[in-house]
This record gives structure tokens, C-alpha cells and sequence, in this order.
């Protein structure tokens, strides 16, 4: 790994971790993930890697068979992860979709669901909330639990919810009222959590791929009647907004670490093919057309990365931290897009060869600035939470 611009003041703690982890990474090479790439298959191997070693329940307390890290460390394992060309994708949703359970479960259900899914035995990748006519306005979801004795009969629908065949349990997001019978939009909502070997066995939940540009390995579900146990019900019925929301800060924290690893690799990439590839008899880096981006791109990077680090600590000091999390996550994602260009611009034609990588990752890199959240939306939150501006939604 070339010199690791961004990590030059780490604390020694976090520089052992980074480099344990690095230990892991380089044995999963760039021809690795471009195989993984295009065969379209999940790497199981390099995920049981992981989870053997006690990465991906790192955000589990001890007392639960967790690790008890903290929310930068976990922002350095995954920025350590994208780096080395690792997509944090493929297992970033282990370390954060238990946050639900710990932070609005009951004691019996922490200690029910979260030792399992910390040594291994369950996995929890999966979170259903996006249907196809709801979208970002998660208040109009239409999948509907109707309560019948001690279980929820679930009817409805999700899109877009990756990993659902690498994963055993799913944190639903469903409506336990209709919209229509509230009065405040974001009641009526509730969190489940279902076993979904169970449901497949008994046949109420289907899955179906879904074939999109980068590997996310995503899905659409459909729920017949599937039965939940009320005692899956995590935190209160009709008010599990507020569970789904809880989350998201993490989940952002996170993603933009992620997004600044990949950066990091794009302009890793960048500057040693710059530096090697000579044209007219002179390095093509020591021309300022090629230099130019890709100095922009870490600036843009540094910018992130500072941001992302200024909202991991208020969300592990307990503040509010939603304004950071958003805008680390909308710079971030900006940033990796940006270097990505500058990397695809500085390789040329060779770029769009696979055997360098640059492609694959070029098409990962477009993905954040509308997923999880869209740009727009953290644009529209800033304008009207952070500038007092007449909400547009």
C-alpha cells in the first residue's frame, strides 16, 4: 500500500488496528476481486475470514461476545478495507444492523440474538425498508403486519435489499398501522426481526436477485402471509420509526469511511501508473493535466475524511451528529466519484481494461451518490434542518 496520506496522526491503538487489518487484506489481491467481480459470485472466503477474526462483531459489546470497538475504530476498519480494493459493501451491513437491537432491544433480546450474530451462527447482513413505490419516503411503505395471537402476519414487499441470501435474519421495516390511519405519518411503523430460514422453509418469503452494476448482491423480497413471533417486535409497536432512524448516523459514518478508502485506492492506482506510464518521452504525472485531478480528488478526500472523523466521535460521545454524518457521506461519496475519474483519465485506455481493476471499481464508485441516501436528499435536509429554508418535501 502506498503512503497512507490520511493516517499520519492516529492514535498508536489505531494504527495496530490498521495494520492488522492490512495483515488480512494483502492476501486478497486486485486479480482476486476482479474474479470476484466477474463471476458475480459473494466471497464467502474472504468474509468467514473476517468473522473468524472477530471483525464484523466489533461493534458488539463484550458482554454480548462482541469486541466493544467504537464507532472510529470501525470507521478505520472499513476505510483499511476499501484501501486495500476490499468492497466494505459485501459485509459492512454485520457490523451496524445489530445497532437496533442493542439500542431499542430488550435485555432478553440482546442477549437472545446478539452472541450468536457475534461468534458467527446468525448473520444479520440484511435490512429490508425500500419498496418500489416508496423509495426514500419510507413513511409510505405498504407492507403491512396485521397482529393475530402471539405472532405478526406480514404481507408486502421490498427492493433493493442486499444480501438477503447471504444473511439468516432481516431487520424488516413494515407498517403495523395504514398511513391513512395515523395522525402523525411516521407512526403506525414498526421493526421486526425475522428469521428467514424459517420463512423460506415454510415458503412466505420469496427472493429474487436483482442484476445491477455493481456487485451489492441485492434482492427483491415478497412476503405471503409470512408469520413473525411478537416477541421479534424490537422496540415499541407503531413507533419504530424513530429505530429505523437511529441507525442511519452509523450507517453514514461508516459508508463515507468506506467511500474514502476507495478514494484512497483511485488515487493510489493514479499516481503510481503516473508516475510509470511515460508518453513523449516524459512521465505522464509530470504533466499538471493529470496531476491537477488527481491533487483535487485527495484534497476533496482530506476535506471528507475530516468531516467523517468530527462525526464519528459525536456519535460515540453520545451528541447529535446527524448533520456531520450526512455531510461526510454526501463528501465522501463526491470525493471516491471524483477520484475515480481522475484515476479512469489518468489510466486512458487502459482503464477500461479489466485486468487493471480501475473499471470494476469505476462502476462501484457511482453507486454512493444515490444510495443509501441520494445527494439531493442531504442537500434538502441541510436546507431545511441546518438553514432554516421552507422544507421541499
Amino acid at each position: 500500500m502506498a503512503q497512507d496520506w490520511l493516517a499520519e496522526d492516529l492514535p498508536k491503538e489505531m494504527e495496530e488496528l490498521r495494520d492488522a487489518v492490512s495483515d488480512i487484506l494483502v492476501n486478497y489481491d486486485r486479480e482476486y476481486w476482479i474474479k470476484v467481480d466477474e463471476s458475480g459470485e459473494y466471497p464467502q472466503d474472504f468474509v468467514d475470514v473476517l468473522q473468524e477474526g472477530g471483525w464484523l462483531s466489533m461493534l458488539i459489546p463484550t458482554e454480548y461476545g462482541g469486541g466493544g470497538a467504537t464507532i472510529p475504530e470501525a470507521a478505520l476498519f472499513l476505510e483499511t478495507c476499501n484501501r486495500w480494493g476490499a468492497p466494505g459493501t459485501l459485509i459492512h451491513a454485520q457490523m451496524y444492523t445489530m445497532g437496533a437491537i442493542l439500542r431499542h432491544g430488550s435485555e432478553e433480546q440482546k442477549k437472545k440474538w446478539l452472541p450468536k450474530i457475534a461468534d458467527g451462527t446468525l448473520r444479520l447482513q440484511s435490512f429490508g425498508v425500500t419498496e418500489p413505490d416508496a423509495g426514500t419516503d419510507t413513511t409510505r411503505i405498504r407492507t403491512f403486519a396485521r397482529r393475530e395471537g402471539d405472532h405478526y402476519i406480514v404481507n408486502g414487499g421490498k427492493i433493493f435489499t442486499s444480501r438477503a441470501k447471504q444473511s439468516d435474519l432481516l431487520l424488516l421495516v413494515c407498517r403495523t398501522k395504514k398511513y391513512e390511519e395515523v395522525e402523525k405519518k411516521t407512526d403506525g411503523v414498526s421493526v421486526l426481526l425475522v428469521d428467514m430460514r424459517e420463512a423460506l422453509a415454510e415458503g412466505t418469503l420469496d427472493i429474487k436477485p436483482i442484476k445491477v452494476m455493481s456487485g451489492h448482491h441485492t434482492n427483491q423480497l415478497t412476503f405471503t402471509d409470512m408469520r413473525v413471533p411478537v416477541e421479534n417486535l424490537i422496540g415499541e409497536e407503531h413507533k419504530g420509526f424513530k429505530v429505523t432512524m437511529s441507525g442511519m448516523n452509523a450507517e453514514r459514518i461508516l459508508a463515507a469511511s468506506e467511500y474514502v478508502g476507495s478514494g484512497l485506492w483511485f488515487i493510489d492506482r493514479a499516481v503510481e501508473y503516473a508516475k510509470e506510464r511515460v508518453v513523449f518521452g516524459r512521465p505522464i504525472g509530470q504533466n499538471q493535466g493529470i496531476q491537477f485531478p488527481i491533487a483535487q480528488a485527495f484534497a476533496n478526500l482530506r476535506a471528507a475524511s475530516a468531516l467523517r472523523w468530527q462525526a464519528a466521535e459525536k456519535f460515540q460521545a453520545g451528541s447529535r451528529s446527524g448533520t456531520e454524518a450526512n455531510i461526510a457521506k454526501l463528501l465522501a461519496a463526491q470525493a471516491q466519484w471524483d477520484a475515480a475519474n481522475a484515476a479512469m483519465d489518468t489510466f486512458g485506455g487502459y482503464g477500461l481494461a479489466s485486468e487493471y481493476g480501475v473499471e470494476q471499481k469505476f462502476r462501484a464508485a457511482r453507486g454512493p451518490l444515490i444510495a443509501p441516501i441520494s445527494t439531493n436528499i442531504i442537500l434538502a435536509g441541510i436546507a431545511h434542518r441546518d438553514l432554516g429554508m421552507p422544507k421541499s418535501y
